[in-house]
């Protein structure tokens, strides 16, 4: 297999996902950088839990390189609260585009999975080769069986079937389209919509789970659209590769820097009696920094753009 890929501008690429935060990410680069065959399909033009009907749309499309940002996503309360639909779902859409892309030789993959799908207690900072070492989160252990799936099934396929399909391992995401529901979202954007709330409303406290003692790694949206764009010309080996930000913060830290960009002012009252999630989840990043990328957003300029996004479109 070749160790770099060469992508055509006017080859057929489809972004599963791409109203979604990563998938619209890529989108906007690979349009800005002059790719010109860019193919998606919303929710509502195609279910991906549909094996028929995305057996037919990718098909019919005939893509020569495939993305995978479509996912069943969400936060600790919802991951706890819904464990079939988040694995059920997540494999379905998975299988689905997998046997799709291989019927029709797709010689190019990149999926896209998540840091979760590390042990909890795995060394810090976290290598690839720890997958599969250690016993899981049990908030998002569906979640990350998933992903483990989807792992396993892109080295299957390079084994049985000689795909140059690759893995991607991002840390904890943010930036313009994510989910900013409180009671479903990520920490990040669902810290940005409570503080909002309650400076809007004049409430003088804001109620979060657990005790703050987290730590979390956390990457903007538009740097990980460049990595995986140098990933798909420059990476093609079976590990999964991790990309992350290269530091992390409590989620208590987190929290008070948010509240000063949103402007709240009030109290942050913790709920001990909720779960805290893994301890601590931080990348080693290294194998994606020596491939010449590394991130351009910090934490701060960051989640302002990402106020910002949130206070023009939601």
């Amino acid at each position: 297999m070749a160790n770099e890929y060469s992508l055509d501008s006017t080859s057929a690429i489809y972004i599963a996902g791409h109203k979604g935060m990563v998938g619209s990410a890529i989108w906007r680069l690979l349009s800005s950088r002059g790719f010109s065959n860019l193919i998606g399909w919303s929710s509502s033009e195609l279910d991906l839990t549909d094996r028929d009907a995305t057996r037919s749309k990718i098909l019919h499309a005939n893509p020569k390189v495939i993305i995978m940002a479509a996912a069943r996503v969400g936060g600790i309360g919802s991951n706890s609260k819904f464990p079939v639909e988040f694995l059920t779902e997540n494999t379905r859409i998975q299988n689905n585009i997998f046997e799709a892309a291989n019927e029709i030789e797709v010689d190019r993959l990149l999926f896209l999975g998540s840091s979760c799908i590390y042990p909890k207690f795995a060394s810090q900072p976290i290598k690839e080769s720890a997958l599969m070492t250690g016993v899981l989160e049990p908030t998002n252990d569906a979640y990350a069986i998933a992903k483990i799936a989807g792992v396993i099934h892109v080295q299957g396929y390079r084994r049985e079937y000689g795909r140059n399909w690759i893995s991607v391992m991002p840390t904890n995401l943010y930036g313009p389209f994510d989910n900013f529901n409180p009671d479903t979202g990520h920490v990040l954007p669902a810290l940005i919509s409570k503080f909002h709330e309650a400076k809007v409303t004049n409430t003088d406290s804001v109620n979060l789970w657990g005790d703050g003692s987290a730590l979390r790694e956390f990457l903007h949206v538009n740097d990980l659209a460049r990595a995986c764009l140098l990933l798909l010309e420059k990476y093609n080996e079976s590990d999964p590769i991790n990309v992350g930000f290269g530091s992390d913060l409590s989620i208590l830290e987190l929290a008070a820097q948010i509240a000063k960009v949103v402007g709240f002012n009030g109290k942050i009252i913790w709920d001990k009696t909720k779960p805290n999630g893994t301890p601590k989840k931080l990348l080693d990043s290294s194998r994606m920094l020596n491939l010449g990328w590394s991130p351009e957003y910090s934490l701060e300029s960051g989640i302002s753009e990402t106020y910002s996004w949130f206070l023009s479109n939601i």
